[in-house]
C-alpha cells in the first residue's frame, strides 16, 4: 500500500467519561480516576491547549498539504465544550488545507447532547455525529454496564438531523451475554426506523481486565457461542441491506455516498495523525503511539513538546500483511494479480466452500462472501499471509 504523502487525516483522542462501561478497554478516565477536582469546563480547556500543541507537532513534521478527514473520538469528546472542540478543527485549518469534502466527525453518547450543543458543534465544523446507541434492549445496556437511556437515542438523532447534520451513524454490539436473538432483532429495528446514514455493528470482545471479563470469570453472565454470533451477524447484515445499507467494511454499513472516509483511510493503509494520550499515528510505513496516562501525556508535552511512547517502522513483509488484512475486510478485496501462485492455491478450499466469492475471482479478485467475512481472519492467516 502506498499512502498519498500530499494527504493527512487527524484523530484527536478526548480520553475522559463521567463513568467507565463495563465492557470497555479503551484508553479512557473518569475525573474521579484521575482525581481531578476541576469542573469539566476547566478540564475541556486545558486539555485542549495540549492537543493544539501536538497539532502544531505535526504541521512541522507532515509534508502533508491536504486534510480530508479530521475524527473525535474517545472516551466522550462530548464532553468538551464545543468552542474547545473548534479551537481543534481552527488549528488544523490554520496549518492545512482541509478538502472541500473533509469530514469532520464527531463520537457521541446519547445523554451528552442537546439541540443548542449540536448546532455549537455544527457551527464549529463538524458535519457527521457518530452516536453510541450498542443496543435497544435495556437489560442488554445494562449488561454493557451502560448509562444511556434508550429514548435519548432517538431524542439525540433527530435533534442531530434538525441541527443540520446530514451524515448520522449509529454503533450497535451484538453479542451481549442474556441478548436472545430478538433482542437484538429489536436493536435493528430500532436503528433502523431512525433518519440514519450509516451503521456500524460489532461482535462484542470481553477485554482483560474490564468489568465484564470479570463477570465472566465469576459465571455470573455466559458469553454466547460462536454459532450464534454468527446468525446475528448475518440477520444484521441481510436486514441493513435491505433497508439500502451496503457493507463497505465488515463491520459497517451506510447508504451510497455515507460511507465513514476516515475509517476508510485506515483499512486502505493512507497516513493519518493521532493526538491524544494513547493516541496512534502512522506514516508511510512507520507507526508510533503517544504515552496512555493524560498525566504523562501532560507531562511531555510541556517538558519536550513529544508525546511519543514508542514506535515501529513496518517491513516490506509486514507491510504486505497488512494490506492483504485490511483488503480483505473491504468489498473491493484483494487482486489476484497481486498474490503468489501458492497463496492463491490455498485460497482454492475457500473458494470452494463459497467464502470466496467466485463470480469475482473469475474477474481477478479475491473478495469474501457474506459467509466469508465471518472467516476472515483466518482466512488471511490460513491463506494469505
Amino acid at each position: 500500500m502506498s499512502a498519498r504523502a500530499d494527504r493527512l487525516a487527524f484523530y484527536i483522542h478526548i480520553p475522559y467519561c463521567v463513568k467507565r462501561c463495563g465492557y470497555c478497554d479503551f484508553n479512557t478516565y473518569t475525573p474521579a480516576e484521575l482525581q481531578i477536582q476541576s469542573s469539566l469546563e476547566t478540564i475541556s480547556h486545558d486539555y485542549i491547549d495540549l492537543v493544539l500543541k501536538e497539532i502544531e507537532r505535526a504541521a512541522a513534521q507532515s509534508v502533508a498539504t491536504f486534510v480530508p478527514s479530521i475524527f473525535f473520538g474517545g472516551g466522550t469528546p462530548t464532553l468538551m465544550a464545543p468552542a474547545d472542540l473548534a479551537r481543534v478543527i481552527e488549528s488544523i485549518q490554520s496549518h492545512f488545507t482541509l478538502t472541500d469534502d473533509c469530514e469532520i466527525t464527531i463520537e457521541a453518547n446519547p445523554d451528552t447532547v442537546n439541540p443548542e450543543m449540536l448546532l455549537q458543534l455544527l457551527q464549529a465544523g463538524f458535519n457527521r455525529i457518530s452516536l453510541g446507541m450498542q443496543s435497544a434492549v435495556p437489560h442488554v445496556l445494562e449488561v454493557l454496564d451502560r448509562t444511556h437511556n434508550p429514548a435519548n437515542v432517538e431524542k439525540a438523532v433527530l435533534a442531530a438531523r434538525a441541527a443540520g447534520f446530514n451524515e448520522v451513524s449509529v454503533d450497535l454490539i451484538y453479542g451481549t451475554p442474556g441478548e436472545s436473538m430478538q433482542d437484538w432483532e429489536r436493536s435493528i429495528d430500532a436503528a433502523l426506523a431512525l433518519p440514519i446514514t450509516h451503521i456500524s455493528a460489532y461482535a462484542l470482545i470481553v477485554e482483560e481486565g474490564t468489568k465484564l471479563a470479570s463477570r465472566v470469570k465469576r459465571s455470573e453472565i455466559i458469553i454466547p457461542d460462536d454459532d450464534e454470533t454468527a446468525d446475528k451477524y448475518i440477520l444484521a447484515d441481510n436486514r441493513f441491506r435491505d433497508a439500502g445499507m451496503d457493507w463497505y467494511e465488515l463491520s459497517n454499513w451506510s447508504k451510497p455516498g455515507s460511507e465513514c472516509k476516515h475509517n476508510l483511510y485506515y483499512w486502505c493503509g493512507e497516513n493519518w495523525w493521532g493526538a491524544g494520550p494513547g493516541a496512534h499515528s502512522h506514516m508511510d510505513g512507520r507507526r508510533w503511539w503517544n504515552v496512555k496516562h493524560p498525566g504523562a501525556y501532560k507531562e511531555k508535552i510541556l517538558s519536550i513538546g513529544d508525546p511519543t511512547q514508542d514506535s515501529e517502522n513496518l517491513s516490506d513483509v509486514e507491510r504486505e500483511e497488512e494490506r492483504l488484512l485490511l483488503n480483505i475486510r473491504l468489498p473491493g478485496g484483494i487482486a489476484k494479480s497481486s498474490l503468489t501462485a501458492q497463496q492463491l492455491e490455498k485460497l482454492s478450499p475457500f473458494l470452494e466452500g463459497g467464502h470466496v466469492s467466485k463470480e469475482n475471482w473469475g474477474g481477478g479478485k479475491v473478495t469474501l462472501t457474506q459467509t466469508g467475512r465471518l472467516l476472515a481472519d483466518r482466512i488471511v492467516r490460513d491463506a494469505l499471509a
